[in-house]
């Protein structure tokens, strides 16, 4: 086939180096000879048009991009919120780059469903004015912002979230594009929006986790109103942002009249039977043992030695959970994925015939034409 005259080398340098490969890299992982690409990066005609396509795919962008004279302009390839994660983690892995790009990009899909739809039944993101020097206050107030029962679940808190205009993403266990991988210690990030913010939420193995990220990452959205991404580290960080969006996520999840019911008077001796008198509220509350022995240390009835003894008890005892997720159901993944907001959104409009199947199946993580049908017929309840 005939090869293009001229691509431009500089872009194709500059994402390289944005994703932390090499072209040599590049090349193995497209399929495409070593050669082809060190003749483009010499400025002569080394690849194809298909071949340019694969890079362009890659990397996502169009193929016009990588024609066009001229150094990138970083500022026009990446959002403001995006730099902001970037800057704030400057050692983020190059997939964890690129699913904060697709993040953005699904963010854009829903937006332009929106519209083509004139969509006035689903909210805008219009957060109640906290105060935001007095996380418990806050706290309370954002409860009943979003309407949480006595009873919770992780996906009771995400519904309740979704529901106030925050699109909540949920990572996948399996190895995929929108999978956080199990030894990356990123739990969650936040992209911030005046109107459609979006929450990530990294799967973990014991759903409890998740709602405390969760949390989390909306006491950032409504405290600080901004974007920001966590780790393990950051969730026990004595810095006054993530001091008060830990704050805000405890009292949010166990109000001081669930802290009330505990009765320290049961509280076991041994840290290792602390789980087991916890069980009730935990399960009724939906968060972990850790997150209720915390409020408790920091309403002066536990103290810090027992607190630091059950965290290093549950550390070390902590048994691996396979949570690689379960292919038989794969036409409801996306609803896990992308939330309930984002699916019906993109179901509304292929029935209004505003997108095509091909499109649907394109935003709903590649869905196969038979498993996007049984989708549609599993939110008819059929």
């Amino acid at each position: 086939m005939e090869r293009i005259q001229y691509i431009n080398p500089e872009r194709i340098a500059w994402y390289c180096a944005d994703h932390g490969i090499t072209t040599g890299d590049l090349a193995s992982k497209l399929g495409i000879a070593a050669a082809s690409i060190e003749r483009v990066m010499a400025g002569e005609d080394g690849m194809t048009f298909n071949q340019l396509r694969k890079v362009a795919e890659y990397f996502g962008r169009g193929v016009l991009f990588f024609l066009e004279d001229g150094p990138v302009d970083e500022a026009q390839v990446h959002t403001p919120q995006f730099r902001t994660l970037a800057n704030q983690k400057p050692e983020l892995s190059a997939k964890l780059k690129a699913l904060i790009e697709r993040v953005e990009k699904q963010r854009e899909v829903y937006l332009s469903l929106r519209e083509d739809l004139g969509d006035t039944d689903r909210p805008w993101f219009s957060p109640p004015n906290l105060p935001c020097q007095d996380p418990r206050e806050a706290a309370r107030i954002a409860r009943q912002w979003l309407g949480l029962a006595d009873e919770n679940s992780f996906d009771t808190y995400r519904t309740a979230v979704e529901a106030l205009g925050v699109l909540v993403f949920q990572s996948i266990g399996y190895r995929g594009k929108w999978q956080i991988a199990k030894e990356n210690p990123i739990l969650g990030f936040t992209l911030y929006d005046m109107t459609c913010p979006v929450i990530v939420i990294k799967k973990q193995p014991w759903e409890s986790q998740q709602s405390f990220t969760l949390m989390h990452e909306l006491g950032h959205l409504l405290l600080h109103k901004a974007s920001s991404i966590d780790d393990e580290h950051d969730l026990q960080s004595p810095k006054v942002w993530e001091r008060d969006a830990n704050a805000f996520a405890g009292y949010l999840l166990v109000p001081d009249a669930f802290l009330a019911s505990i009765r320290d008077s049961e509280r076991p001796e041994e840290v290792s039977q602390y789980d087991q008198w916890l069980e009730l509220p935990r399960w009724e509350w939906g968060v972990s043992g850790e997150v209720i022995l915390r409020r408790l240390l920091d309403a002066g009835r536990l103290p810090q030695s027992q607190y630091t003894a059950y965290r290093q008890w549950r550390t070390q005892s902590a048994i691996p959970q396979k949570y690689g997720g379960n292919r038989m159901y794969r036409h409801r993944e996306p609803k896990h994925v992308f939330g309930d907001t984002f699916v019906r959104t993109v179901l509304d409009a292929l029935n209004a015939r505003h997108i095509t199947l091909a499109k649907a199946s394109t935003y709903l993580d590649s869905l196969k034409i038979k498993d996007l049908h049984r989708l549609e017929r599993y939110y008819a309840g059929i």
